[in-house]
């Protein structure tokens, strides 16, 4: 039996999906019944919290492997997690990290994935560490402006970074809990295209059919106060200015061979996504 947590969101859809299509056993922990809904009938659904321990033992049980997506910033969840696969004997974990764990010195964003992988290793249990870049879909948050007025905000100017489909996260996911041979292993994840966010923009603004205007945010600090009107925790604030400054200053942007190498072909572009997501997106701006 395979427990899929987080499987309502970007990632965890499509590995529903996609596990779905193979047959395979398959259960979700779900929060919400409602969005549990909107998933394939097939899969087992438990209504359950990884912030509520209670809630987990009937979720785990009979369970082999665990696909751990873990919310927020802090660590209980994973505790609470890791506690549920050692008393239902877990034999495998592929636990959705970050690339920012590679970070030297680490980022604020880096030592929390990093600090939830070092309590997987510690508790014995077998797994994988998923380490993607931005996903594609992160471009969702442009709507808001886009529908305001036409316009992306750009917080990080001359910097690079080839994002990844959340569906190539998902095929390697798949993989890392179907077949043997993953245990142990840390797969970095990205795209094979490393863009601007003004050059992002434009692949976007061709598969919709309409200019985009891209506006150069002065400084992360700007950017935080944009997506937060009403502020953000102060931890998460200095988490993502510290991450929007190394981003700008990354010209080149990570590149790796992995998803071409585990699914023997090439990952998604993201000229792709945006055909396949154009409807997603307004043809003009609202007046």
């Amino acid at each position: 039996m395979l427990l899929l947590t987080g499987a309502t969101g970007h990632v965890g859809r499509e590995l529903v999906h996609q596990l779905d299509a193979t047959g395979a056993e398959l259960r979700v922990l779900v929060r919400d019944p409602a969005r549990g809904a909107r998933l394939p009938e097939r899969a087992e659904r438990v209504i359950g919290d990884l912030g509520q321990p209670a809630t987990l033992t009937p979720a785990f049980d009979s369970v082999d492997r665990v696909f751990l997506l873990v919310p927020g910033i802090g660590i209980d969840h994973t505790a609470h997690a890791i506690a549920a696969a050692e008393a239902a004997g877990v034999r495998h974990i592929v636990y959705l990290s970050s690339y920012a764990v590679l970070g030297d010195p680490l980022p604020a964003m880096g030592r929390w994935h990093h600090e939830r992988e070092q309590m997987i290793r510690a508790c014995g249990i077998p797994a994988t560490f998923l380490r993607p870049c931005g996903f594609m879909t992160n471009a969702f948050d442009w709507l808001p402006t886009l529908r305001e007025g036409g316009y992306v905000l750009d917080p990080v100017g001359p910097g690079r970074a080839a994002p990844i489909d959340p569906a190539d996260i998902a095929a390697v996911a798949a993989l890392a809990l179907t077949q043997e041979g993953h245990e142990g292993k840390e797969y970095v994840l990205t795209g094979d295209e490393a863009f601007t966010v003004a050059e992002q923009v434009q692949i976007l603004a061709k598969a919709i059919g309409r200019d985009i205007e891209v506006r150069e945010v002065a400084t992360p600090v700007e950017a935080v106060r944009f997506r937060y009107p009403d502020g953000a925790p102060p931890a998460l604030a200095d988490a993502i200015i510290e991450g929007l400054t190394l981003m700008r200053a990354d010209i080149v942007g990570l590149r790796t061979d992995t998803v071409r190498r585990l699914l023997r072909r090439r990952p998604r572009t993201f000229a792709d996504w945006c055909a396949r997501n154009a409807s997603a997106f307004p043809s003009s701006a609202t007046t």
